[in-house]
């Protein structure tokens, strides 16, 4: 199937006998859902069109499957993540793939809200009445009387009934099509098939909204053989799940919109507006020569209250308001036990690709945990800026690298507030990058300070101090 990448890169690197298997358990409905969709896919000539997005649970994996575009979403937001990309780009053909736990109960805001919208994009519902990547819970889906490893006891009364999600999906005004299919024999997947091309062809004419809720086997968590499970599955579930269409309206195509517009002139003159001569006020400066690449990734890293945070905030709307594309991805670990959170940037001359930074060109430390975890992801020839106040003892750093001891908190300290620590951080990530002008960072700050101007001059302090530190380090000998 032109659907499914020719060798599976996951396992073992593409090569041999693994390269052709999937990651999920002996007769886990997954795999059969993912045969039947790539079917479809390549039935209805729609590779080059389709877009599969993947939320947390065992389908996660499902982008090293299935040769078409793919985004990773959290936990529950594949349905938003849906509509951006059907929004953003209408001809293509978008599906939300997602398990019991994701989109019952995590995502369940979303699922009702994009639903209810209409707009068409295909939802594939794996319910297998467990939450099944995470150690087997008990699931909105669950069957009462139903153990799992939350309630070694069985659902009972207390916990509530289990969620009929198609038949809630069907109530809504949005959706055209909602329905209900099993794959515990070769009738039942025949229909499954159908049901996933039917509800693909939907969106492509541009009818609407199509959810089909699959009812799926999983023999780990019921411990049982792949034939109990199918058996459980007709005899258990599909009583409490009846099978068959819930919802098929005949509706006349409607959604053509045109790709969306991003230049303000159209727009100005849609609401009637004059277009003004600072309508280009904020095209981006020449990138700086001295950087390589277009596209720096900077890690912030540090425990909690260092300001990591929020440096690297500050420093992404600089960025912007200059012009230059930028993004800031923040990421809580354990901080506040001494651990390290850290936020992934980006500063783009044209766009960023990929948000996140798993090897930076810049990583800034505020605490030693940081810089252990993420000295050795830095990028040949990159930069490491620490705060030696706190890392008396750094590890043996690549050679590589142009590292940068500033003492950030003592510092900070010296002005009077510890806290501005991030801040002198930030003037020694210009002094030592000039990634930026500088008064692009110290005109971010002023108006994010606008309304406390009596702090305003201790961080342009904090600023002008770090930016001396790292000019000092760079004087000759």
């Amino acid at each position: 199937m032109n659907a499914f990448y020719e060798n599976f890169q996951r396992h073992s690197h593409g090569e041999g006998l693994k390269a052709h298997s999937t990651h999920y358990c002996p007769g886990c409905g997954h795999g059969v859902v993912h045969r039947d969709l790539a079917a479809a896919i390549d039935e209805l000539g729609i590779q080059d069109q389709t877009v599969l997005i993947s939320p947390v649970g065992c389908a996660v994996f499902a982008h090293y499957y299935f040769d078409v575009g793919n985004s990773q979403a959290a936990h529950g937001r594949a349905p938003a993540v849906a509509l951006g990309h059907k929004l953003a780009h209408p001809e293509a053909v978008v599906i939300s793939y997602q398990g019991d736990g994701d989109l019952a109960s995590i995502g369940l805001a979303e699922t009702i809200s994009i639903a209810q919208m209409g707009v068409p994009i295909t939802v594939i519902f794996i319910n297998n009445a467990v939450y099944g990547m995470t150690g087997g819970q008990l699931a909105p889906t669950s069957l009462m009387g139903q153990k799992t490893t939350t309630t070694p006891e069985g659902r009972g009364p207390a916990m509530g009934q289990p969620l009929k999600m198609a038949e809630l999906i069907a109530q809504l005004d949005g959706p055209v099509y909602v329905e209900r299919v099993a794959l515990f024999d070769a009738r039942e997947r025949v229909k499954a098939r159908k049901a996933i091309r039917k509800a693909l062809t939907n969106q492509i004419e541009g009818r609407g909204y199509s959810f089909v809720e699959i009812i799926a086997e999983c023999p780990t968590h019921l411990k049982m053989t792949p034939q109990e499970a199918e058996e459980w599955v007709k005899t258990k579930m599909a009583p409490v799940y009846p099978l068959g269409v819930k919802k098929d309206l005949t509706v006349e195509p409607w959604f053509k919109p045109g790709a969306p517009v991003f230049e303000p002139t159209p727009l100005l003159e849609l609401i009637g507006a004059e277009p003004s001569a600072d309508v280009d006020a904020h095209a981006p400066p020449a990138w700086p020569a001295h950087l390589p690449a277009r596209d720096i990734a900077i890690k912030l890293a540090g425990s909690g209250g260092d300001g990591a945070q929020t440096a690297a905030l500050l420093l992404t709307r600089a960025a912007i308001a200059q012009g230059y594309d930028a993004t800031d991805i923040p990421s809580y670990g354990p901080e506040s036990r001494g651990g390290t959170s850290y936020a992934d940037v980006h500063l783009a001359e044209h766009e960023v690709l990929n948000p996140a930074a798993p090897m930076p060109h810049v990583l800034v430390a505020f605490n030693a945990p940081s810089l252990s975890k993420f000295a050795a992801m830095v990028k040949k020839g990159g930069v490491i800026l620490y705060d030696s106040t706190i890392i008396t003892a750094p590890p043996l750093l690549p050679a590589h690298l142009r590292v940068y001891p500033v003492p950030f908190t003592r510092i900070a300290t010296e002005l009077g507030r510890p806290v501005v620590k991030n801040v002198v951080a930030l003037g020694a990530l210009q002094a030592a990058l000039q990634i930026l002008p500088e008064d692009s960072v110290v005109d971010t700050l002023r108006h994010v300070l606008h309304d406390k101007p009596a702090v305003l001059p201790l961080n342009e302090a904090a600023f002008a101090a770090g930016r001396d530190a790292v000019e000092a380090l760079l004087l000759p000998a």
